[in-house]
């Protein structure tokens, strides 16, 4: 019999939240077990971290997703940006900064959310001060929280201040229980209305009780104690006093009630019911807290498990007399008056009797009172008794009376004798009373809902009850008949399955128009399909049931979640067999060994095949789900696309769990899901006699619809995307070693040449459509840019002696496309019949323009081309570098004596750091053999680039002050050349970069001085500076201004060295003037430069001279 737990403190935190089980646990090893990273050993002293943070997060993380919400766009951006100035002062070791860092954004972030909602919650709560600041109160609180929260994450918090840790652990626990449920209670009713406010809010409290309130040992207190009294843990260790826990039991009984007095004080005696809900809403959190006592709650009350266990039963007989009473006045006979047929007042007084000797004997049962001859008696009798009642309750004749009453005779034998013959025979009879209610009340009504008959559907209900009351008894047989209870539990989910798909997308049949009224609501889709994989779960550890049904039964179940996003009639099936095809990795093979591929090539063959043809079968679902997103019918190729990512997709476990040894398997698999990515992306057409038209993609195809709405549309030609695709797909595959040009010099050669023919083809077709001899032009040029860029990257015997031909070509076919484009160009618009009609000044506008445009993306794909080819060139010098120091440091290495003493590890590191410094000089001069052309090559292309990229600039944006900051790191491509820049090298790499902003910025700055001044352009700086001679002088002046400190940190930059005895902020103060009085931006900007540029310069060489200082 079930024994009524007294209070033992020592049981873990695993122990208490867990399903109870048969077997005995020690209880110094279960003290040992709570908490993660204890040990016997620690003390405050050595503290590890916070153990309770999957317990803080299950109610801070959603309450701060609540936060954001509500807090909108400003709140998110305040707290990301503190959040990674956080992270950064973490990642340079600064541990305080760091930690203030997180405090300043979460305050800053709050303070965002109070001037971005205040509104918003005074129209929430319709304009009332006192409740608008309460809830802002509650989110401020609860941001407070997460503060503490991530103070506990910081390990110097926990080593310097033990007791403020204790402390603040102390404040999450005693506060998360009443806050966190009621920002929950609070998201609830936002969502679905305030008319049972007050029930969510005592489900959250139930909820956040037991994960908070409950005796749980602190993290930070030391456990060597817990080996007294048997491994009891003192009471000095648990994380909440008496004073919280008394509170928080007080909280729990209390604030629901009030609550619902608060926003339901019109009502509260207008009805029976609305009395009842008074009663309910204090006796269903008293009879939890009854509960958890047995988990050691009320342990602030007493420690005498005797007077534990009389609270217990006296309390919870009164609690359960009036919890039975409310729910007959507000549930039974308000909801289902319908189906009671005995007149009043024995109706009264059977429902009475039905349910409160039901809940006594099972209550009765629960806490193990039914241990003798006596009790048993008792138990059997009112078992009997509360059958015959509920029978005669539901109109059951009185001829049959006696198998209700038989029947409840066999269930409390079974509790009592555990005999499954007793339990089949319940089964039996209870089958039959199930039977005759379904076809009394409703076999006779001629009603269609869901698509079908009611006589269906209570066949479906018949068979469906049967099967949940015998699958109880199934599962208790040998584990020689699993297989029965199998098949049992597998029937039962293929029955709801079908049952909750019917009632949630047959709506349009059941609804009749009355659109408020859903028959099947959402959560109860959820509420079934958790309690069906809980149920699953647990048979599985109990084992049960075997691995197959685990797997068929959680694919049914977790189909069903299909229906809340998708609305399609067949969208459960359909994703039961697409999971049945994706999740035998998963759960068929994972109790093998772990060592070795768990299955066969042939069983992963056959499960891809499987997968593939699951998708194919989910063509239809996958076509209704794309037209739900696009708002319109999708193309084949956007299908096809998502047919294909899906099924490589569905085959990643497969490979990363079975064949993750296995190289090609990854390679084809990468290349499966690239191709279905430009499938999505690119869409491109397919012939009509590979495409798929069911009906369903028919009818949507040729609807009217889109012509009205969105007319006639042009449609491009599609056909060149196909090239785009081939060129990408074939650089994968060559990338991935599926097609070994590394090895074969003649197929490197096929290849580049295709790559460039079919790029050249598809930039051709798509931009460039008016002329034969560009399109040419155009494919010559990646022609030669993809033979460059591969041969580059792996070179062959003579490669080194044609690619600076061929970098040569391709920087003279670059003035001869952009100019031969321009005349083309020119011919095409003058022979138009469209703009011969128009006057002169409008042809030359249309002529400029179009050329302009055209050349513009002539120029944008050379500057790719060239960037492409700098990038390359780049990596290869640092490839031939790197091996290089290899080869010559393992030479040293070699010749190196083994006895250097460690007195001299110090000036050895000095060194190493100045070979370092001198290796590339000492590369360049002996790579004749790799190539010496490559420098020079690289630093024209790196040259080309930026050029092409300011000219546009200025043809886009108009020169942009932003754009030369992102376009000036494109000089860090130049490499070390001993032909055109012989002093440059890689420790002045930064130098071009920085001469380039401050060019920039000057000539530009003198440029829009000229511009506002000579060519009468009155601008607002003119109008802000005065005449013309006043204007020049004085931002001329202020832009000599900034010279000395540009001057000075280039000068660093390129030596980097101290120029003078002076400190480098000495020039600072000269640009706070250009910054104040400029009347132009770009002075403006170099001021600001210069200040950087002082304090930078100030900063590194005062982290050198530390660094000098150390060393000495």
């Amino acid at each position: 019999m079930l024994q009524a737990r007294a209070f033992r403190p020592y049981i873990p935190l695993s122990s208490w939240t867990s399903a109870p089980s048969l077997t005995s646990e020690n209880p110094k090893e279960s003290v040992d077990r709570d908490g993660k990273g204890w040990s016997r050993s620690r003390s405050l002293k050595n503290p590890s971290g916070f153990g309770h943070n999957y317990r803080i997060a299950m109610a801070l993380v959603p309450s701060a997703l609540l936060l954001v919400d509500l807090g909108g766009s400003s709140v998110v951006g305040t707290v990301v940006v503190g959040l990674m100035i956080s992270y950064i002062l973490d990642a340079l070791n600064l541990k305080g900064a760091a930690f203030f860092a997180v405090w300043f954004s979460l305050i800053s972030g709050q303070l965002a959310f109070f001037l971005s909602s205040w509104s918003s919650l005074m129209a929430s709560f319709n304009s009332s001060v006192v409740v608008s600041v309460l809830g802002s109160f509650l989110c401020a609180h609860t941001c407070f929280l997460l503060g503490v929260w991530s103070s506990l994450q910081f390990k110097w918090l926990l080593l310097q201040n033990p007791s403020i840790a204790i402390a603040l652990e102390r404040l999450l626990f005693a506060s998360l229980p009443i806050s966190a449920s009621s920002l929950f209670a609070w998201a609830t009713i936002a969502a679905v209305g305030i008319n049972n406010a007050a029930y969510y809010l005592a489900a959250f409290n139930c909820l956040f009780y037991w994960v908070f309130s409950l005796p749980r040992v602190s993290s930070f207190k030391s456990k060597h104690e817990a080996r007294y009294h048997g491994g009891e843990a003192p009471r000095d260790s648990f994380i909440l006093g008496p004073l919280e826990t008394c509170l928080h039991s007080l909280h729990l009984l209390f604030v629901p009630l009030l609550f619902h007095l608060s926003s339901h004080y019109s009502l509260l005696l207008s009805s029976a019911a609305s009395f009842c809900d008074l009663l309910l809403l204090f006796f269903i959190p008293f009879l939890f807290l009854l509960y958890a006592s047995t988990r050691g709650s009320l342990w602030w009350l007493t420690s005498n498990p005797n007077h534990l266990h009389t609270i217990r039963l006296l309390n919870g007989a009164v609690a359960l007399l009036f919890l039975v009473l409310a729910l007959e006045v507000r549930v039974v006979f308000h909801s289902f008056r319908r189906y009671i047929h005995l007149p009043p007042p024995l109706n009264y007084l059977l429902v009475t009797i039905t349910m409160l000797g039901g809940s006594a004997a099972a209550s009765a049962y629960a806490m193990g009172l039914v241990s003798d001859s006596l009790s048993s008696v008792a138990f059997t009798t009112s078992a009997i008794v509360v059958s015959a009642a509920g029978a005669l309750v539901v109109g059951f004749p009185l001829l049959f009376l006696p198998l209700p009453a038989v029947a409840g005779f066999y269930l409390a034998r079974f509790f009592e004798k555990k005999s499954l013959a007793s339990y089949f025979a319940f089964v039996v009879l209870g089958s039959l009373m199930v039977t005759w209610f379904v076809l009394h009340n409703f076999w006779d009504l001629n009603i269609w809902m869901a698509g079908m008959s009611l006589k269906s559907f209570c066949k479906l209900i018949i068979a469906n009850s049967v099967l949940a009351m015998a699958i109880p008894g199934l599962a208790l047989l040998p584990s020689k008949l699993n297989f029965l209870s199998e098949a049992g539990l597998i029937s039962h989910a293929l029955l709801l399955c079908y049952i909750e798909n019917r009632f949630f997308n047959y709506s349009s049949i059941y609804y009749y128009g009355f659109e408020d009224e859903v028959m099947y609501p959402s959560y109860m889709v959820v509420m079934t399909t958790l309690l069906g994989l809980t149920l699953v779960r647990r048979l599985s550890v109990d084992h049960r049931i075997g691995g197959k049904a685990v797997w068929i039964l959680t694919c049914l179940f977790s189909s069903k979640l299909a229906m809340l996003f998708i609305s399609s009639k067949s969208v459960v099936w359909v994703s039961a067999v697409l999971l049945l095809a994706v999740s035998p990795p998963l759960l068929l093979y994972r109790d093998r060994s772990k060592t070795t591929s768990r299955m066969k090539p042939w069983q992963g063959y056959a499960h891809a095949c499987v997968v593939a043809l699951s998708v194919w079968f989910c063509r239809d679902t996958i076509f209704e789900g794309l037209q739900w997103w696009n708002g319109r019918s999708p193309s084949d190729g956007l299908i096809l696309g998502f047919s294909i990512l899906l099924t490589g997709l569905a085959c990643v476990p497969i490979v990363a769990i079975h064949f993750s040894h296995v190289l090609s398997a990854k390679r084809c698999l990468v290349l499966v899901v690239a191709t279905g990515l430009l499938f999505i992306l690119m869409q491109p057409p397919l012939p009509v006699s590979l495409t798929y038209r069911s009906d369903l993609i028919k009818t949507a195809r040729h609807s009217a619809d889109d012509i009205s709405i969105y007319g006639y549309i042009a449609g491009k030609p599609t056909w060149p995307s196909w090239l785009l695709i081939i060129a990408i797909l074939l650089t994968l595959a060559s990338v991935t070693s599926i097609i070994p040009i590394k090895y074969v010099v003649e197929l490197r050669t096929f290849y580049s040449i295709a790559m460039g023919v079919a790029l050249g083809i598809y930039i051709a077709a798509e931009y460039f459509l008016w002329a034969g001899v560009l399109h040419v032009l155009i494919v010559v040029t990646m022609v030669c840019a993809s033979v460059f860029v591969v041969f580059t990257h792996l070179p062959s015997a003579t490669s080194t002696k044609i690619l600076p031909w061929v970098f040569a070509l391709l920087v003279a076919l670059f003035p001869v496309t952009y100019l031969l484009e321009g005349q083309l160009r020119i011919k095409n618009i003058l022979e138009d019949s469209e703009i011969g009609n128009l006057g002169e000044e409008e042809k030359k506008l249309t002529t400029l323009l179009a050329i302009e445009g055209a050349r513009t993306s002539l120029l944008g794909l050379y500057a790719a081309i060239f960037m492409l080819i700098a990038l390359e060139i780049k990596y290869k010098l640092a490839s031939i570098l790197r091996d290089k120091v290899i080869d010559s440091g393992g030479v040293r290495q070699n010749h190196c004596s083994q006895s250097a003493s460690a007195s001299f590890l110090p000036r050895m590191r000095f060194m190493q750091h100045r070979r370092a410094t001198t290796a590339p000089s000492f590369t360049i001069k002996r790579m004749t053999a790799d190539g010496a052309w490559m420098p020079a090559v690289g630093n024209v292309a790196t040259v080309l680039c930026f050029a092409i990229c300011l000219v546009l600039n200025v043809n886009l944006t108009g020169g942009s002050n932003r754009s030369i900051f992102l376009l000036a790191p494109i000089l860090l491509l130049l490499n070390q050349d001993s032909d055109f820049v012989s002093g440059f090298g890689d420790k002045h790499r930064y130098f071009p970069v920085v001469v380039v902003i401050s060019a920039y910025l000057i000539i530009t700055a003198l440029y829009s001085i000229w511009e506002d001044v000579w060519q009468g352009n009155s601008g607002w700086g003119l109008q802000i500076g005065g005449p013309d001679w006043i204007f020049v002088v004085k931002n001329l002046a202020l832009l000599i201004l900034t010279f000395p400190s540009h001057i000075l940190f280039n000068r660093y930059v390129w030596s980097h060295t101290k120029q003078s005895d002076s400190p480098p902020w000495i020039t600072l103060p000269l640009n706070l003037l250009p910054i104040a009085c400029t009347d132009v931006l770009k002075i403006k900007i170099l001021g600001i430069l210069g200040v950087i540029y002082s304090l930078v310069q100030y900063l590194i060489t005062r982290q050198q001279y530390i660094s000098g200082l150390k060393y000495i």
